[in-house]
């Protein structure tokens, strides 16, 4: 059977080549910029696996430098197949907590035995026990197969809202325009 767990920094350069798959997938391989050190830097971590027989192992706490977190699913064989990553978010007027699933990338070759939904229900599990509002996450317009898969499980494609950004030099330009 797949298992799923979070992250652990040994498991670093498995989930920096699946990141690097979805942004081939995604069509955006020369997009990525991110390498083991600032995955080491910018993820909080459970414990090693000889750490973990202390008497309650639990994840590093997030912090501003540390926000996000990353739940590794492994085939029957111990391979790592996928990745779920995400940080906590909050509404506003629910008054709650939820997670923002930043990525979700099951290997191509592994598709079709349910490890997608797998990491979605871990997810989703999470949100409950913290009394949570929601799970959020985005969609290219063209993942037609994704969008399916999203939908067979309940979630609902937010037509009314469009998703905005500021990266790069806009970034640095907005954060001084009032200097």
């Amino acid at each position: 059977m797949a298992t799923v767990r979070h992250a652990q920094q040994e498991d670093v350069p498995a989930i920096l080549e699946l990141i690097r798959e979805l942004a081939d997938y995604e069509h955006e391989l020369h997009s990525v910029e991110a390498t083991e050190e600032k995955l080491l830097s910018t993820i909080a971590f459970a414990p090693s696996t000889e750490d973990s027989s202390k008497s309650s192992p639990t994840t590093e706490p997030t912090s501003p430098s540390k926000p996000a977190r990353c739940l590794v699913l492994t085939t029957p064989a111990g391979v790592p197949a996928g990745i779920a990553l995400y940080f906590y978010n909050y509404s506003t007027w629910r008054a709650k907590p939820g997670i923002y699933l930043e990525d979700l990338y099951v290997k191509q070759d592994e598709r079709k035995n349910g490890y997608g939904k797998r990491l979605l229900v871990e997810l989703a599990k999470e949100v409950v026990a913290m009394q949570g509002g929601r799970l959020e996450w985005s969609v290219l317009k063209w993942n037609e197969p994704s969008i399916k898969f999203y939908e067979s499980i309940g979630a609902k494609m937010m037509s009314e809202w469009v998703g905005m950004r500021v990266d790069g030099e806009g970034l640095t330009k907005l954060a001084s325009l009032l200097d």
